[in-house]
């Protein structure tokens, strides 16, 4: 499939343009690279540095093989650039890693840029790199959320935080009675994690959950959810590790709330929340409906 066509199917699909700018990529992505004071304006497709979605970096024409990620880690890049075939596209919902933090272990640094090396190697091998972070978040039917809710098997329900076309980013919906711990372990399977990350109550009942990918750590959302009658909140991150005054007042926040709420919060990691809309709608998509053959990057850590 020519690179063109694949990108403009793709733009299309996720209506790229109609999001404008990026909100947190068009603060984030610049600030990351001035910190290695590496000029990502050059570096990257003239669309992408005004969107920050969409067509990252250009390889050549003839696209026959799809590489699906969340994060551009090290180890994620040096499988693409090894196993990758001129022409070949990596897909990726964040154009930067970022380091959460992992709760049994290190703290994180935040957003990190790409190593302008492996950019390099990159463009030298003729790979494509294409990301989607908000347009994938909201999309109904491939959206992060949207796969969670599918792997939750629940009917969806209600929603908030929504787009202009009334498309929610958090989903509220019916899930067949579950108890905490039992929840746990689905999700542990579900996300192929080795452990979740908990806070609040236990539950001998729970039918009605709010799931949202990524960073949930935001004790609003949380408090909205409980309003609706959510009994679990499920997301990537319910605290925020990362080690910065900021990372430490956000886990402060979410703390005094976790000692009162009534929901049983519990984080599955941004990177592993994230990447299952890779591996199962996104996946299909690519081989269904654009006849390509598609290969999983899973990350080397989840809790990172």
């Amino acid at each position: 499939m020519r690179l063109e066509e694949l990108v403009r199917k793709l733009d299309q699909e996720f209506e790229v343009k109609t999001y404008g700018a990026d909100p947190a990529f068009k603060r984030f992505l610049p600030a990351a690279y001035e910190t290695v004071s590496f000029d990502w304006e050059a570096a990257f497709e003239e669309e992408f540095t005004s969107y920050f979605n969409g067509l990252m970096i250009r390889g050549a024409s003839e696209v026959e093989q799809v590489f699906l990620a969340v994060f551009p880690t090290d180890h994620v890049l040096e499988r693409f650039i090894k196993e990758g075939k001129p022409g070949d596209l990596l897909f990726m919902h964040h154009p930067l890693l970022m380091e959460c933090g992992d709760p049994q272990g290190e703290w994180g640094r935040g957003f990190v840029p790409i190593q302008p090396g492996l950019l390099e190697q990159l463009k030298e091998k003729q790979l494509s790199v294409y990301t989607c972070h908000i347009p994938l978040d909201y999309h109904p039917t491939l959206g992060t959320s949207a796969a969670m809710a599918a792997a939750l098997g629940m009917t969806v329900t209600d929603g908030f935080l929504a787009n202009d076309r009334d498309e929610h980013l958090i989903l509220i919906g019916e899930i067949e009675e579950i108890n905490s711990p039992e929840l746990k372990e689905t999700l542990q399977s579900v996300f192929s994690i080795p452990y979740v990350d908990c806070e609040g109550p236990s539950h001998e009942k729970i039918r009605k959950i709010a799931v949202v990918a990524g960073c949930g750590d935001k004790v609003e959302w949380m408090e909205e959810a409980e309003k609706k009658g959510a009994q679990a909140y499920i997301t990537g991150e319910i605290h925020c590790h990362i080690d910065s005054e900021y990372g430490r007042e956000r886990f402060s926040k979410m703390m005094a709330y976790a000692s009162g709420t009534g929901m049983s919060l519990i984080g599955v990691s941004h990177a592993a929340s994230e990447y299952l809309v890779k591996k199962t709608l996104m996946k299909d998509w690519f081989e269904q409906n654009m006849g390509l053959n598609t290969t999983l990057l899973p990350q080397e850590k989840w809790w990172l």
